[in-house]
């Protein structure tokens, strides 16, 4: 029995928090977006972010979307003391939700002492953040073909590269998560200079499929 939490507007359509048993999941409108028992491919985003930076003494890295958390989880487990992690989730009700009773999910990433979290846009803190990050993950929307809040496709068009690629130190490392695999977004990451490198899932059998791009920044 599926019990409806609440639903957050999102221009047009609802994003809602549901419970099934002992599982909690968002959805907008017939599409599942994340739930607590299926979080493979976010827990792999996150170990990738973390070992992108694992050379960096104290490295500061960007994640945008929050999600159920377990992206963050994943990264704060794999750094040190010393990282810094901020966080850009668009959607209060999501940040709410984490605050309250979902955060048990992925250990309560919020609570951490390097966490920064900012309820806005990742492209408004990415456009203030020059020559900031060791590492960025765009954990937002579907990838690069945006299918929850048609907005978030200009993170991933040109001026939303360049702007991450600046937001970048040298040799910094971007990472984007995708339900599909693209060339053509491969080339607008080379066209930056990038070296790239895709990573297909490899998480367990019956996980949805996915992609990581990984994008580095000349040093």
């Amino acid at each position: 029995m599926k019990t409806t939490y609440e639903a957050a507007d999102l221009e047009g359509s609802d994003m809602v928090l549901e419970r099934e048993g002992e599982y909690v999941c968002i959805r907008v409108g017939p599409r599942t977006l994340m739930s607590s028992d299926v979080h493979e491919s976010e827990d792999e985003l996150g170990r990738l972010i973390a070992d992108a930076v694992r050379a960096v003494a104290t490295p500061r890295i960007l994640i945008g979307g929050l999600g159920l958390g377990f992206t963050l989880r994943a990264a704060l487990d794999g750094l040190g003391p010393g990282a810094r992690v901020d966080v850009a989730e668009l959607v209060p009700a999501v940040v709410r939700w984490n605050r309250e009773d979902c955060g048990v999910y992925a250990g309560r990433p919020l609570d951490d002492a390097r966490v920064t979290l900012f309820i806005e846009d990742v492209a408004a803190v990415l456009a203030r953040s020059p020559n900031t990050y060791d590492a960025i993950a765009l954990d937002v929307d579907n990838g690069p073909s945006a299918v929850t809040h048609p907005r978030n496709e200009q993170l991933y068009q040109r001026a939303g590269l360049v702007r991450a690629n600046r937001a970048l130190r040298p040799g910094g490392v971007l990472a984007v998560w995708s339900s599909f695999a693209s060339d053509a977004f491969t080339r607008a990451l080379e066209a930056l200079g990038s070296t790239v490198e895709l990573v297909q899932s490899t998480v367990g059998v019956g996980s949805p499929e996915h992609y990581v791009w990984l994008a580095t920044k000349p040093a």
